[in-house]
């Protein structure tokens, strides 16, 4: 499963899952995107849902794993990707845009996280990696909200690689740096070119670049990594 997986960076990590074989539920607030997003998943030769999903609701958690067990059967791999901002300074955000931006950037790692791990303990093996960011690390201005959200994703990864290890199960983070969006290709040339005076590689990192590492660390080939986070970054933070 890959929540907000509709587009951008979720979308990169679900197609690359699918040509590496991996059937994929596609799970976003946006159900015909999500659907969209499936349909070309199939062409990958895989089984690949389209679903809508609030991951903030606890209920509605419950019921897309309780439809992913009955068409899969089993759960190998968990990607948290799902995320939104609500930007503003501490004196003027509202609580409700606290409240909004951690409990679908944090609060459903927890949800997630804790519905995929029923099934990976009984069979012993699982992946589960959730996306933070470069803004757990360096604090942004007008971003406590979205900062904290992203840092609290990284204890939650630690807390629940030391917790589920011994059951098989590999928890990781990816923190993404400046990634070219569309969200990000909105914004003045002056600021890219501001933004890219930080980062030592010259240039804003692709969707390709995060999903590179996601679907690293959900293979067998991490077996021997947990509670780690993966920078990608471009040298903006070391």
């Amino acid at each position: 499963m890959v929540t907000g997986g509709a587009r951008g960076i979720g979308r990169a990590i679900a197609e690359g899952l699918a040509r590496r074989g991996a059937h994929v539920v596609v799970a976003d607030i946006n159900a015909d995107e999500a659907r969209e997003t499936a349909s070309v998943l199939t062409s990958f030769g895989v089984k690949a849902m389209g679903m809508r999903l609030d991951v903030s609701d606890s209920e509605e958690v419950k019921k897309i794993f309780g439809e992913m067990r009955k068409e899969f059967s089993r759960i190998d791999i968990l990607v948290n990707n799902a995320g939104i901002t609500r930007d503003g300074l501490v004196l003027r955000m509202k609580e409700e845009d606290w409240d909004s931006v951690i409990a679908v950037n944090l609060k459903s790692v927890f949800l997630c996280s804790k519905e995929a791990i029923k099934d990976m303990s009984q069979q012993r093996y699982g992946r589960i990696v959730s996306i933070s960011s470069v803004a757990a690390f360096m604090c942004n201005p007008g971003q406590a909200n979205y900062g904290a959200s992203k840092a609290g994703i990284v204890g939650l990864t630690k807390t629940l690689a030391k917790e589920y290890a011994s059951r098989g199960i590999t928890v990781n983070a990816v923190a993404p740096g400046f990634i070219q969006t569309v969200m990000t290709d909105v914004l003045p040339e002056k600021v890219k070119e501001e933004v890219k005076k930080q980062v030592p590689l010259a240039r804003f990192g692709t969707v390709e670049d995060v999903a590179h590492a996601v679907i690293f660390l959900a293979s067998p080939d991490s077996g021997y990594i947990t509670g780690h986070v993966i920078h990608v970054n471009g040298g903006m933070y070391m």
